[in-house]
């Protein structure tokens, strides 16, 4: 309030209805009017619009009237009382104020109650007992009161229950300490809704009383984003997945936090990462390429997904796959940025695990067939943009088979597993060894300064495979055939390196084993096959195919003991080729086999004809080859072609190789019993062309047995050179065996044989091979009918 002068102070009476008894000369000076004129009239006239102006809780108002210059005054009210208490009018002391008010004074001079209902929070003032003395609106329609029920209302029980005493306790405490007073409370309407609120209050000193004035400001909305972010943080907790988020400030991006998820997989504690370069965890010299996409992105405030390796806090490296996210402001610029992080260690393991078993061989661990043909083009590609050269070099073990024959197939499969061992460390870490199939290996050589640099290179390699494997207790002899062929002379594309080196292995294969590379000429050869093999299947399919019956004679009485199925091949151009011009080709490509079964159904064709023709007693023989005979559908198939042409028991005769069953002792021990059951009869071919196992043929229960054609031909005229033949016979002999010699061509021949017990001969000497009809005839010449 503004200072005054005492001087000026203007005091005057009125009686109780407000007309003026008293004017002072004060009153005259500041009112502009003479005692006469004043007295009698109205105050309210005075002292602005009637009856009388607004007065402060302290008995004052401030007023403008009009004077001989408008001026501003406090106007002090004052009831005057007589003997009985009385009311019998007023003292009215009218203080001017010196100047124009102030805005501030103005603002003072505002009412209370003016001010409170615009407030935009709820307002009051309580006792220390919680008694609601003044209020604004904002509190009505807050707790749904009317303002005669807030006048008896009690604030404490306006709050819900679980706030009340701690309320309570804070507003004893402002009362007795004059501390300010802060909460956050729940107001409860009538209706049951809740309201949460923050109340802030202090205590005021009026008049002689303490009372609390305060506000209330509604928060459910900061509650509701209250309950938002403690949602989102709960479910970052809950995730998973790593979540980190780093500052977007300078080149280090310090990480701001981090959830429970990031500790567990990194094994860093949070306290341990804030502040820190996100950075930190990287595996030094791993993903160089990711880091600085990452550091772009980055750099450009985009996002970035990236899959690289870090580094755990025990210096465990693990699989990291962070998608990065900036965040802008609500003025769009990047404040922060967020990853993701999954620890895919795992998977990325189990997928690499599985590339190794889709692109390796699972014996050896050396690269698979798919992998080879992937290297091998990727280096011709090379090669051809640089000039240089690439060899291919195919290795295939010699007497593989018999290993796994004589010695088992774990056996097979340890030398298998020291072999790529040996080929692995015989090349450099860009080579490639590979596994094609079986016993069969490739090399990829790439960078060749030249083919002498290959050759020493291939001669290392084949001095390390001659080396013994030791198994069992036992050193199984290792050798190989090699073939070499050379980007870009012998082929420009990776199958043409393949083909050329598969050839010249073979080359090498048939010279008894070592190194060869290849040349034109085995092209050549190639392209003779490849038009043997397109012939053989015209051969088939036009039916070039037929069979010739060879007489098996008694060696005493000269009687036919049987026939052995010849294949022949009546060629268009070359006229009747022998077997030994395509059988070979036929065993490699595996026509075989379908050659094979038209053999068989022929030779059982024949067999049923000479039952019908009622040589009932005449088996008919039929030479297969391994890859016929280990099919699983063999044995059913002679049983099934036995059945539909109503052969008996021991018709059909099944010739093999003896070198072929000791090479697989359980295979013929299986197959011999099979046969049996069959009722076909199990014969060994080419007895005595190896090593013989007396105690094997025991256990085989063979039918007979065929003399090699070598120890026939060794016996000379005279019968000299017969000793191997001889000691054949005596084994047969002395096994129950029946001994057939066979390619017999000379009278010297037949006299020895039969001299030493041969049981019964074929061949030149006795007569040529028979077609069917031929075959009947010289039956009905030589033998009666049975």
């Amino acid at each position: 309030m503004s200072a005054f002068d005492p001087s000026e102070q203007a005091s005057f009476l009125a009686d109780e209805a407000g007309t003026i008894i008293t004017w002072n000369p004060q009153c005259a000076t500041l009112f502009g009017l003479p005692a006469a004129d004043a007295l009698g009239r109205d105050a309210a006239q005075l002292l602005g619009s009637p009856p009388w102006p607004v007065l402060r809780e302290d008995g004052t108002a401030r007023v403008d009237f009009p004077a001989p210059s408008p001026r501003t005054a406090i106007v002090a009210l004052a009831a005057q009382l007589d003997a009985s208490g009385a009311a019998r009018g007023y003292s009215v002391t009218v203080i001017p104020v010196a100047g124009a008010p102030s805005e501030s004074e103005r603002l003072g001079a505002t009412a209370l109650r003016d001010v409170v209902d615009l407030l935009p929070g709820t307002f009051y003032i309580l006792n220390p007992e919680g008694r609601i003395l003044m209020w604004n609106d904002n509190l009505e329609r807050v707790c749904e009161m009317m303002p005669e029920e807030l006048a008896t209302a009690n604030a404490f029980e306006m709050l819900d229950a679980r706030d009340r005493v701690e309320f309570a306790d804070r507003v004893h405490r402002m009362f007795e300490d004059n501390t300010e007073l802060e909460m956050e409370v729940d107001y409860v309407a009538r209706s049951g809704r809740e309201t949460p609120v923050l109340l802030r209050g202090a205590r005021i000193d009026c008049t002689g009383g303490q009372y609390l004035f305060g506000m209330g400001i509604d928060i459910s909305k900061r509650r509701a984003h209250e309950r938002q972010l403690n949602l989102y943080k709960r479910a970052l907790n809950a995730a998973s997945n790593g979540v980190i988020i780093a500052q977007n400030g300078g080149a280090d991006h310090p990480i701001e936090y981090v959830n429970p998820a990031f500790e567990r997989i990194t094994g860093y504690g949070a306290d341990e990462v804030i502040g820190r370069d996100s950075r930190f965890m990287a595996a030094p010299g791993m993903d160089t390429d990711e880091r600085s996409r990452m550091r772009q992105a980055l750099h450009a405030q985009r996002s970035v997904h990236v899959v690289m390796r870090n580094l755990r806090k025990n210096g465990e490296v693990f699989w990291n796959d962070l998608h990065i996210t900036p965040v802008h402001d609500d003025n769009g610029l990047v404040t922060h940025f967020v990853g993701i992080l999954v620890d895919v260690t795992a998977s990325k393991q189990r997928a690499d695990r599985l590339e190794h078993e889709v692109n390796h061989d699972s014996l050896t661990g050396l690269a698979n067939r798919t992998l080879m043909w992937d290297r091998l083009d990727h280096a011709v590609h090379l090669a051809q943009r640089h000039q240089t050269l690439v060899a291919a070099v195919l290795i295939d073990l010699d007497n593989f088979k018999a290993i796994n024959d004589t010695f088992g197939h774990d056996a097979g499969d340890a030398v298998l597993k020291v072999v790529a061992r040996r080929l692995q460390a015989s090349v450099r870490d860009s080579d490639t060894v590979a596994r094609m199939s079986g016993d069969e290996f490739v090399m990829v050589l790439v960078d060749q300064p030249s083919l002498r640099f290959t050759l020493r290179m291939v001669e290392r390699v084949r001095r390390a495979l001659t080396m013994p494997v030791a198994f069992g207790g036992s050193e199984i002899p290792v050798g190989a055939s090699l073939g070499v062929a050379a980007f870009p002379h012998d082929g420009r594309t990776a199958p043409d390196l393949v083909r050329a080196a598969d050839m010249a292995m073979y080359r090498a294969k048939n010279n008894g084993g070592g190194v060869h590379f290849y040349s034109s000429e085995m092209r050549l050869a190639s392209e003779a096959r490849a038009t043997l093999a397109c012939n053989m299947k015209s051969a088939l399919d036009d039916d070039e195919l037929f069979l010739l019956f060879q007489p098996r004679m008694d060696a005493r009485s000269g009687k036919v003991r049987g026939f052995e199925a010849l294949l022949r091949w009546r060629h268009p151009v070359n006229g009747v080729m022998l077997p030994a011009a395509f059988l070979a080709e036929a065993e490699e490509s595996g026509q075989i086999v379908e050659i094979g079964n038209r053999v068989l159904d022929q030779a059982c064709a024949f067999a049923r004809d000479l039952r019908h023709a009622g040589y009932t007693a005449l088996p008919v023989a039929v030479n297969v080859s391994h890859r016929e005979y280990s099919r699983p559908t063999f044995i059913a198939g002679i049983a099934e072609r036995m059945s539909r042409y109503g052969l008996p028991p021991g018709t059909i005769e099944i010739e093999i190789p003896e070198a072929d069953l000791i090479w697989n002792p359980g295979l013929g021990r299986d197959l011999a019993a099979q046969l049996r059951d069959v009722g076909a009869m199990l014969s060994i071919d080419q007895f005595g062309r190896g090593i013989s196992d007396l105690n094997f043929l025991q256990q085989l229960s063979v039918r007979q047995v065929k003399l090699s054609k070598a120890a026939v031909h060794n016996i000379a005229d005279h019968g000299r050179g017969g000793s191997l033949a001889k000691a054949l016979i005596d084994i047969g002999r002395n096994l129950d065996i029946t001994v057939v010699g066979e390619a017999v061509e000379t009278e010297a021949q037949v006299e020895f044989l039969r001299s030493h017990g041969c049981d019964q001969m074929q061949g030149q000497w006795f007569c040529e091979p028979l077609s069917a009809d031929a075959a009947r005839h010289l039956l009905a010449q030589r033998q009666h009918m049975a």
